[in-house]
């Protein structure tokens, strides 16, 4: 009896530890609370769905894969001690962050234990130009994006007065700088180059500054948050000029913070990859559970998918394996074309556009379908 019953349990402790083994937990550091939640959202909805299409078709080298989740709350103390708990949980890869401020400390505890990074999100130059062999995105740069931007202001406001106000976050600052060095590369300038704070909500001095010295356009380098509460402000002031921003608030809630003098506002962003013929099943799916994929959430689809044909073709979970075939410059299908990379880790096809947030027919104002001929 004894002989059987140790056995058994030989047999169960076997068993437990192939499961265990059957198993690949990819990590996603959001800010599921704080002032970019609803980016968070995008980009945890994306990968949930992408891990539940990739298991549903078998897994990936036989295992499943099994998403953790830790809120960073946009902060980048809270986000290392997110990679940290990922690191100790046994995590093999991980999607995001949304912040670039975020991104770049979690990417160097990552690096340290063995851990692939890939952000949908984090424009920042400087994450992939540090040398980690870890750090990869599924978005563009700060100054591909810039570029675009300063010569769009270039063009339509030449001989113009425009204001920069950015939120001295590395995102927020970084795309205000690039914007800024296009702008001056076509012979443009800035009338007032300006810092506020995260979080800050009373813009009514800055408001005041901007109305006094005539400025025709704003740029604005940050999220949606205080992006919107500035251009409410400076509507209740009157200024009736135009704001433009980065991505940074591709989320139907800027509209919902700004209030009606969001109409006209401009942004750069990727083309919408909604409109993308190879992400049409997945957003159709969406849409059917009443979800509207927009902003980063294909971003995040593709980030995962980026990692099942990575783990495949190395045959290994393994990060520094999975990062080798990434930089091997290889394309990768996803919902948002092919992508491939360089040997820092970014995409090798940045591409951005001009929108302009307009209310539909439906009387909400979005930028979906909106892009600006330039």
């Amino acid at each position: 009896m004894k002989s059987v019953l140790s056995a058994g349990v030989a047999l169960s402790l076997i068993l437990a530890a192939t499961a265990a083994r059957a198993e690949i937990k990819i990590g996603v550091v959001v800010p599921v609370t704080g002032p970019n939640a609803a980016f968070g959202a995008q980009i945890k909805t994306g990968a949930s769905q992408a891990i539940a299409d990739i298991n549903k078709a078998g897994g990936v080298n036989g295992e499943k894969l099994v998403m953790t989740v830790g809120d960073d709350a946009s902060d980048p103390k809270q986000g290392v001690s997110v990679a940290n708990k990922f690191a100790s949980d046994g995590v093999k890869a991980v999607v995001g962050a949304f912040n670039s401020g975020v991104s770049i400390p979690v990417s160097d505890v990552l690096q340290e234990a063995g851990i692939i990074e890939i952000s949908p999100a984090s424009t920042a130059i400087k994450y992939t130009e540090r040398g980690n062999w870890n750090t990869f995105r599924t978005c563009g740069r700060d100054d591909q994006q810039g570029a675009v931007a300063g010569a769009y202001l270039a063009d339509k406001f030449k001989g113009k007065k425009i204001a920069f106000v950015h939120d001295k976050t590395p995102y927020g600052r970084g795309l205000a700088d690039e914007t800024l060095k296009a702008l001056k590369a076509k012979g443009g300038t800035s009338t007032i180059f300006e810092g506020i704070n995260p979080g800050e909500k009373d813009f009514s001095s800055l408001v005041s500054k901007l109305k006094q010295a005539g400025v025709d356009v704003v740029y604005f380098g940050g999220v949606y948050t205080e992006a919107g509460l500035l251009i409410r402000q400076m509507r209740d002031q009157g200024l009736k000029a135009p704001l433009m921003g980065g991505d940074g608030i591709a989320d139907r809630e800027f509209a919902q913070v700004a209030g009606p003098g969001s109409d006209g506002t401009l942004m750069t962003f990727s083309p919408d990859a909604r409109k993308n013929p190879k992400s049409k099943a997945t957003v159709d799916a969406f849409k059917a559970a009443n979800f509207d994929p927009e902003g980063y959430t294909l971003y995040s689809y593709a980030a995962v998918q980026i990692l099942k044909q990575a783990m495949e073709a190395a045959k290994s979970s393994d990060g520094q394996k999975v990062a080798a075939v990434l930089h091997q410059g290889k394309p990768f299908d996803t919902v948002i074309g092919d992508i491939s990379y360089d040997k820092k880790g970014d995409i090798t096809r940045p591409d951005y556009v001009m929108y302009i947030w307009k209310k539909g027919a439906d009387g909400a104002i979005n930028y979906a379908g909106n892009e600006v001929a330039q």
